[in-house]
């Protein structure tokens, strides 16, 4: 299963067995070696996901990069794209003022972070 390879792999860089790696997420001793054959609770892998420092997608095959994104800024090309999709309340595309004033609150929002 990708799931206990990932897991084995990153432990293994962290110079860490999986019997820790269970114990530092809270799970019994054995519980990481069970994912070999059954999937693991959601809880449980988020858990996992924590102690390496990882994502759950990448654990669970969704993507390649062990990586956490940084999600505390946003680009000026998300923005835009963000507020191209954005309509107002009766479904209209907004006007330019209404989306300045969005553009404004979430780069203060999210530069802020």
């Amino acid at each position: 299963m990708i799931t206990f390879e990932r897991i084995k792999k990153l432990s293994k860089k962290l110079d860490k067995n999986l019997q820790e790696v269970a114990e530092n997420a809270g799970l019994g001793k054995n519980a990481i070696y069970k994912w070999q054959s059954q999937n693991p609770k959601g809880v449980d892998l988020a858990k996992v996901a924590t102690v390496l420092h990882t994502t759950t997608d990448y654990l669970l095959g969704n993507t390649d990069d062990p990586r956490i994104t940084d999600s505390s800024s946003i680009s000026d090309a998300d923005l835009d794209e963000m507020l191209d999709n954005a309509r107002s309340f009766d479904g209209k595309p907004m006007t330019d003022h209404d989306r300045e004033l969005i553009r404004s609150y979430l780069k203060g929002l999210y530069d802020a972070k």
